[in-house]
């Protein structure tokens, strides 16, 4: 196979993967890949079922296996069933030991910032060289942690090399989310391309739209997109939480569908948020609950 051919094929890969296609990478034929892009084809892959949720599937499939990008993605299986500190120690051994392979950077990053460690996280990733994945996830990092000026640092200098690519136009687009103003409508046009063009639609881009929707205040279109992405995935968790959000802008009651969310994604963020807000309301409420004498 012609090695252009394959790198295009690998690349094919991993735009489905990023786009949310998560099914046209899991049947993605691989047979004519190059032995050197059959393990990160399968990486991806992987990956794939898991956010599927085939979690067993594939402790099952890296059960025993010695090459480290598979036990990290099955330490990334593991977080996602719940098993943190199974995880968290797999990531932290990893991470020690291949800091300079790019997929363990990735896998193992991810896991460390779903368990809170920040900082490690970022010193991991910060190691990448030419690593458009770790570049991603280092914006996603920084705008958890509220800091927008060092995301839009990170896509200013990944632009600088990789103006092109998916993952800079995504993450440019993420980092505009927060930036608010004009940077709405061009996060919304990327995201609305993905979205509408029939080689690329997916949930996740549809989930993409749609908050660009409601940044705008456009919340019939917001509204249209995520029951087009909920018709895809019922269970897509990004789907859930943002459709609690749109409905909670329109003035709706969404009790019944925390509920719903919360048996079955009990452990995601928005959810865990959602709860730490509550409980800060409910100790500020009571500071000035009425006092009624007897």
């Amino acid at each position: 196979m012609d090695p252009f051919s394959a790198e295009g094929e690998l690349l094919n890969i991993h735009n489905h993967f990023h786009q949310g296609q998560y099914a046209e990478v899991i049947d993605f034929d691989t047979s004519g890949l190059s032995p050197e892009n059959k393990l990160p084809a399968r990486i991806l892959q992987l990956r794939a079922q898991i956010a599927l949720g085939q979690t067993d599937k594939v402790i099952a499939s890296v059960n025993g296996q010695d090459e480290p990008e598979l036990v990290a993605v099955g330490a990334l299986a593991e977080l996602v069933t719940g098993n943190e500190a199974k995880a968290l120690e797999v990531a932290e051994k990893l991470a020690g030991e291949r800091a300079d392979n790019g997929a363990i950077q990735v896998l193992a990053g991810t896991i460390l910032q779903a368990a809170g460690k920040s900082e490690e996280a970022l010193a991991l990733l910060n190691q990448h060289q030419g690593n458009l994945e770790a570049v991603a996830l280092i914006v996603q990092i920084h705008l958890e942690q509220n800091r927008l000026d060092l995301a839009l640092k990170e896509v200013q200098a990944a632009k600088s090399w990789a103006q092109d690519s998916l993952l800079v136009n995504l993450a440019e687009s993420w980092a505009g989310l927060r930036v608010g103003g004009e940077k709405y409508q061009q996060a919304f046009y990327v995201f609305e391309e993905l979205a509408q063009a029939p080689s690329t639609s997916s949930t996740q881009s549809l989930v993409s739209q749609a908050v660009a929707e409601i940044h705008l205040g456009r919340l019939e279109e917001a509204e249209a997109a995520i029951q087009q992405a909920l018709t895809k995935y019922p269970a897509h968790p990004e789907c859930l939480a943002n459709n609690i959000v749109l409905n909670v802008i329109a003035g709706k009651d969404v009790s019944e569908m925390i509920s719903a969310f919360s048996s079955t994604a009990p452990d995601h963020p928005f959810l865990r948020d959602l709860q730490e807000k509550s409980a800060f309301f409910d100790q500020a409420a009571a500071k000035y609950s009425p006092k009624v004498s007897a």
